[in-house]
């Protein structure tokens, strides 16, 4: 089995390229053209899979790579993913996160149409919610650029699998964190930030709304559940999350108290941090993906801190840092 992952020196990519080799797949990753390379989250397994050249930006390069590769899935992770940078830059994000979805899903009609396709859906595109907790009949009401794209990038998928038969689905992931998430994220920050107080490197931690609820899992076991899809019988799309959510201040507590500190002695709130418009409350009915895919979260909300913390607390130490 062939596998072609975009998005692959990311957080999911890199995990989604873990198990696809202990799987016994040939991975391969797609990457854009860069001055510095970026492969930090895969250096463990740069030997072990192949990389190619591509943009979702380029509709050519995406038929050309699939030709070469011929893959039997397709896992569309790449997109301008970091939610406040789509307000700085809205249209750069639409060509990313939208229309590149479109650029793949042709290039896949033309070039391989029997492969199967996964879309990475977000949460994101509930924003402000007309139900809780959210399930794949919930509207869509998305608060940000980001949102907005992420939401064509899903409609879209749709009505590939709908005009053209194609064997594509959309994965609705609720937020997934690790020790290899991005430090813009606010859970990284946290767990960065805790880490560098812990260890003299730093007085406070600057946080903007510490009332938004999320519901939290772990990267790693997200990227089973994008497996499981492409597996079926028959194509459809799934939410996937906790069923549990979390304030962004229950993060700070607990990230706080795996190093021993008291976070209201660090935390400043910083209006700079807080979202044109927010998304308050996302909470993911997953009864869909337990009944039908099986699938069900492996570590709790509680875990997912402390590894976080841990494993920041141990990069600090390091000598590499």
């Amino acid at each position: 089995m062939r596998a072609l992952i975009t998005g692959i020196t990311g957080q999911d990519g890199s995990y989604l390229a873990e198990l696809l080799l202990e799987k016994g797949y040939e991975v391969f990753g797609m990457v854009r053209r860069s001055s510095t390379e970026t492969f930090e989250r895969i250096a463990h397994i740069k030997d072990k899979i192949s990389l190619r050249q591509a943009d979702l930006l380029d509709q050519l390069s995406l038929i050309e790579l699939l030709k070469e590769v011929r893959p039997a899935e397709i896992y569309n992770l790449a997109a301008m993913s970091f939610v406040p940078t789509s307000w700085i830059q809205p249209t750069l994000t639409g060509e990313f996160t939208a229309i590149g979805v479109t650029r793949m899903l042709e290039a896949v009609r033309h070039v391989c149409p029997e492969a199967r396709f996964y879309q990475a859906s977000s949460s994101e595109m509930y924003g402000k919610v007309r139900e809780t907790p959210q399930s794949e009949m919930t509207p869509f009401y998305p608060r940000s650029p980001y949102g907005v794209a992420k939401a064509y990038g899903h409609h879209i998928t749709v009505n590939y699998r709908e005009s053209y038969g194609l064997f594509a689905v959309s994965g609705i992931l609720f937020n997934h964190e690790s020790p290899r998430r991005g430090k813009e994220f606010v859970t990284r920050k946290i767990s960065d930030g805790v880490a560098r107080i812990k260890l003299g490197m730093s007085g406070e931690l600057r946080l903007g709304n510490l009332d938004a609820k999320r519901d939290w899992g772990f990267a790693g076991d997200y990227v089973a559940a994008m497996w499981m899809m492409l597996q079926r019988a028959a194509p459809d799309d799934f939410v996937v999350g906790t069923g549990i959510s979390h304030s962004v201040r229950d993060f700070v507590t607990l990230a706080f108290e795996r190093a021993g500190l008291d976070w209201h002695k660090y935390v400043v709130i910083d209006p700079a941090f807080i979202r044109p418009a927010e998304v308050d409350h996302l909470l993911a009915d997953n009864r869909k993906s337990s009944s039908v895919l099986g699938w069900k979260p492996q570590h709790s909300f509680e875990e997912l801190v402390n590894m976080m913390v841990d494993a920041d607390l141990s990069r600090l130490k390091s000598p590499r840092g």
